[in-house]
């Protein structure tokens, strides 16, 4: 594979988020999956779900970010694969490759969500987009943050969140973001739901928090 230092942020993302991947996002070169189209279709894939994979490619395809703070880090780099399902069910495709053997695949379902598929399909966020702002928050928070606590398992539930308002940037769905006073809190519940493990579930408190630390990426301002 080629590299590309010079990545292109894609529309549809908060001004946090497309500074993220202008910054940190680098892209790789990747075969173009039209030249599958007429094998893809001969095993039975919608034209339709073909498009949505081209579509995916043409605005995702080859994009490395730095890795989730769970999950092993997320997909190597984004790119799809033969699509899965059936008009009963719907389809999904590979998101991306792992970074690392985990028991379970990257993908994206018949709505767009981003999600894992291992004993049961468990979407993440709403969309691809909601995935990359969440990489971009956790690193924001990272960054900014006088304090960092991870907590495990029912320790999660302790979590008092009542002061909290929901980041709706990220979309998210088994995984979600709040942002409180001081204060941003993460949590991972994705493996939990695919394996029906409660243990799996992760949340990361971003403590001592000043504005631009709480800045909710959707303003003009750069801080």
């Amino acid at each position: 594979m080629e590299l590309n230092l010079t990545t292109k942020e894609p529309d549809g993302l908060t001004r946090r988020a497309r500074r993220f991947v202008g910054v940190h996002g680098i892209k790789v070169d990747v075969p173009p999956v039209g030249r599958l189209r007429e094998q893809w279709l001969a095993l039975g894939v919608p034209s339709a779900e073909l498009d949505r994979v081209t579509v995916y490619q043409e605005r995702w395809g080859g994009l490395v970010l730095p890795p989730a703070p769970s999950y092993d880090g997320g997909p190597k780099y984004l790119d799809p694969d033969l699509p899965e399902g059936s008009p009963a069910e719907g389809w999904w495709f590979d998101a991306g490759p792992q970074r690392t053997a985990l028991p379970y695949s990257f993908v994206i379902g018949p709505a767009g969500e981003f999600g894992i598929l291992g004993d049961r399909w468990t979407p993440l966020h709403q969309t691809v987009e909601g995935w990359v702002e969440s990489l971009a928050l956790a690193h924001h928070a990272s960054t900014r943050a006088k304090g960092i606590t991870r907590v495990t398992g029912d320790a999660v539930d302790a979590i008092a969140l009542d002061s909290f308002t929901l980041v709706r940037e990220v979309m998210g769905l088994a995984d979600t973001w709040w942002r409180g006073s001081d204060s941003l809190v993460a949590t991972y519940a994705g493996e939990a739901e695919c394996f029906s493990d409660p243990t799996c579930r992760t949340a990361w408190i971003y403590s001592g928090l000043d504005e631009w630390g709480l800045y909710d990426g959707v303003r003009d301002d750069d801080g």
